[in-house]
């Protein structure tokens, strides 16, 4: 266990207040978006706002909520992942957000849609048909679906809209698109499943319409003043080494679209953060982000972690990593705020001992117990 960061250097710098369009977020600590699969039928029940607001009352400023599909019909499959659309579902929501504001916190949807994220030999879509920029999986085949036509296009922009005015009308303090690791937004910012030929496909400005289409709708269905937040990343599933951009002027091309189109803070969603994501430069991809846009950013990835999160979902464990590092990059203004994932699972204390100085008592990933983690 490496624990050096010093207790008042940490209370220091993550305590301190941040703030998203009009949201004050109490401190520098966020709850990343983790999948759980415990709302039957769609609906978050009290368990789920209990889960929720056990994080918020030992000090994460910023609850990101798991993934929720949006209301449309090829949004998602699974009958247990919550939704974010239909009226005994967005009841069970509002008491999530009431539990967490009662618990100090803040709390944003993640709102999501899956596309064609099945590979060869995967069981076969139930339900609606996948639909995807070109109708290809993550791994280069055709078969699982079918390519977005342009009423596709529009209704799934809808759907997000839609489920952003419902999240405002809720009680939510924001919300984010999920546009990253291969689902149907990031499908269409990655070359290597969007082969489109019209104005959708093509260069990294092109392959970026859809995204900022949704987030223009979604800055049109709440208020000025409510944030909207826009997760991405480079990485796929099962395509760890995919890039939406391989420069940083591609990237700035990308970002700087979403950022007109009304993005408030980028979620830079990376699998070790201290990687730098560019030669040449020590920032990683939320410094990258801050820099090209001047929006607030979050960094995540391996927080807390001694390797990255998937090695340790694979069940080698993981053991308490310091985060002196971490600390030297906010203290520099590299990125505003971290997002924490699998430690904040493993332990609903981590914010509060971290912010307290009691690094001694954080306890280790333990991927075999994930089942009995509430």
């Amino acid at each position: 266990m490496t624990v050096s960061a010093s207790p008042s250097r940490a209370a220091e710098i993550l305590s301190r207040p941040a703030t998203i369009n009009g949201l004050t977020v109490r401190n520098r600590i966020a709850m990343a978006p983790m999948t759980r699969q415990f709302s039957p039928g769609g609906v978050p029940g009290e368990d789920v706002a209990s889960y929720y607001a056990r994080r918020a009352a030992a000090d994460v400023g910023l609850i990101i909520t798991e993934g929720t599909y949006v209301g449309h019909a090829s949004a998602g499959q699974s009958d247990r992942i919550p939704r974010f659309h239909g009226e005994e579902q967005l009841a069970g929501w509002a008491k999530v957000a009431e539990a967490v504001h009662a618990a100090g916190g803040a709390i944003v949807p993640q709102l999501w849609h899956i596309g064609m994220v099945r590979n060869a030999g995967d069981p076969p879509y139930v339900g609606a048909p996948a639909v995807g920029p070109s109708g290809i999986r993550l791994d280069g085949t055709e078969g699982a679906g079918r390519a977005m036509t342009r009423q596709d296009l529009d209704d799934v922009i809808a759907a997000f809209a839609e489920a952003a005015g419902a999240a405002e009308r809720a009680g939510f303090d924001g919300v984010e698109v999920h546009g990253a690791h291969g689902y149907l937004v990031d499908q269409f910012l990655w070359a290597g499943t969007n082969r489109r030929t019209d104005a959708y496909g093509g260069d990294p400005v092109a392959r970026t319409k859809f995204a900022a289409e949704i987030v223009a709708a979604v800055r049109e269905a709440v208020s000025p003043e409510f944030p909207v937040l826009f997760r991405f990343s480079q990485w796929k599933q099962d395509a760890y080494d995919a890039r939406i951009a391989e420069t940083s002027e591609e990237l700035e091309a990308v970002l700087t679209l979403l950022a007109a189109a009304g993005v408030d803070a980028f979620h830079a969603s990376t699998r070790r953060y201290w990687l730098p994501e560019f030669d040449g430069a020590d920032l990683n991809l939320a410094g990258w982000a801050k820099k090209l846009t001047g929006k607030p950013t979050l960094t995540v990835g391996s927080v807390g972690l001694d390797g990255d999160f998937i090695r340790a979902f694979m069940g080698e464990g993981a053991a308490v990593k310091g985060i002196d590092n971490l600390l030297d990059r906010m203290e520099s203004e590299e990125f505003d705020m971290v997002a924490v994932g699998r430690a904040l699972l493993q332990d609903p204390q981590w914010a509060a001992k971290v912010l307290q100085g009691r690094f001694d008592e954080l306890k280790p990933y333990d991927a075999a117990a994930l089942q009995t983690l509430s």
